[in-house]
């Protein structure tokens, strides 16, 4: 009998490493979706997917840096004054805010948490969308309030 126990245990344990491994992978992948590029203005941006609350809520928060033309683009299940909080940011960032036809409706320049401060950022008309780029990227790639993106979602987004 006791000739069992090491092959039972191996089973054991590799099944739960094997449990473990696909709670990772889908935790990730509902957290943060796949690269996806973003053209507004002469920018061109490949941005990951935020299309859960919780996601969202975490943006870009803890990052110590992004690439030139990296950044996050946040879906919302519908248009609303959607509030950007930039608790633990590391890093300055533009965000602009689009509607559902992707047309820019608001823009924040160069937003940075407020040492001792967590301030939110809020967008003057309901906003679908919610691209978060570096700081600058909005003058150098010319974006302006009124410019529309082009990017591509998948059907469930």
């Amino acid at each position: 009998m006791s000739k069992w126990r090491p092959h039972t245990t191996g089973l054991v344990v590799s099944g739960l490493l094997l449990i473990l491994v696909a709670l990772v992978v889908s935790y990730m992948y509902r957290n943060f979706q796949p690269a996806t590029e973003v053209r507004l203005g002469s920018g061109v941006f490949a941005v990951q997917l935020a299309t859960t609350d919780e996601a969202r809520i975490r943006g870009l928060s803890g990052v110590d840096t992004i690439d030139a033309n990296g950044g996050l683009l946040m879906i919302f299940p519908n248009d609303a004054k959607w509030g950007i909080w930039m608790k633990d940011m590391k890093v300055p960032l533009d965000i602009i805010w689009m509607n559902n036809d992707k047309k820019v409706i608001y823009i924040v320049k160069d937003a940075l948490q407020d040492l001792g401060t967590s301030k939110t950022f809020h967008p003057d008309d309901p906003a679908r969308y919610v691209l978060e780029v570096p700081a600058g990227m909005v003058k150098n790639a010319g974006i302006k309030i009124g410019l529309v993106a082009t990017f591509q979602l998948r059907k469930e987004e």
